[in-house]
């Protein structure tokens, strides 16, 4: 079901929704959301793991936080609306990101996804400088079981809305991973849509 759900993914001015796309405002004046670094490529990032590493049970995170762009921010859960798309974050709300409570929380074997707005026309968001993370750096998530995950990011992927990597985001995976997803790319005024995902992946290498 949830390769179904999220093929139809589709970025609407830093929201992620089905193909029933919602309204647009538009981004910010002259946002930089659309300048991608050409160290961000089209394909899936070559994935690691780490073998030795304890996997964690399941706990809700509540905080996710990236010193490389400077996020520190609060984690809400999300789930699916009733057209079975992926709900989001308020879009108001710039500080806020969201775990998709259906799949693993961090740190549990499987990929575990946080969502996250770019910006809107009150402001940049959480993930504006997502684009800008590089290999090697680090992603910590608090739990509420006051364990702290702690994440090395493997690469990023632009992709299309239309050619989402499904499986790389929402897919199985042996060991526990990470992804974090965004909007970024050309906006298209006429459609209200970012073009593109920015897509980081993670994988565990120690808790705390």
């Amino acid at each position: 079901m949830l390769t179904v759900l999220a093929a139809a993914v589709l970025c609407v001015v830093g929201v992620i929704v089905a193909a029933a796309a919602l309204t647009s405002h538009g981004p910010l004046p002259d946002s930089a959301a659309s300048l991608i670094p050409a160290s961000v490529k089209s394909s899936v990032p070559r994935l690691t793991s780490n073998p030795r590493v304890r996997q964690l049970k399941r706990s809700v995170p509540v905080r996710l936080r990236i010193p490389a762009i400077g996020v520190n921010a609060p984690v809400t859960e999300v789930g699916l609306n009733r057209d079975g798309s992926v709900q989001v974050p308020p879009l108001a709300d710039h500080d806020l990101t969201g775990w998709y409570k259906y799949g693993p929380t961090p740190g549990q074997r499987g990929a575990s996804v946080i969502l996250g707005h770019v910006d809107s026309v009150t402001g940049l968001s959480v993930f504006f400088k997502l684009k800008d993370l590089r290999k090697g750096d680090r992603i910590y998530v608090r739990l509420t079981d006051s364990k702290t995950a702690v994440f090395v990011v493997d690469g990023l992927q632009r992709t299309a809305k239309t050619t989402f990597p499904t499986d790389a985001v929402y897919g199985r995976l042996k060991y526990p991973g990470l992804r974090l997803v965004t909007c970024g790319g050309p906006f298209d005024p006429a459609t209200g849509h970012y073009e593109d995902n920015i897509i980081v992946y993670a994988h565990l290498v120690a808790s705390r």
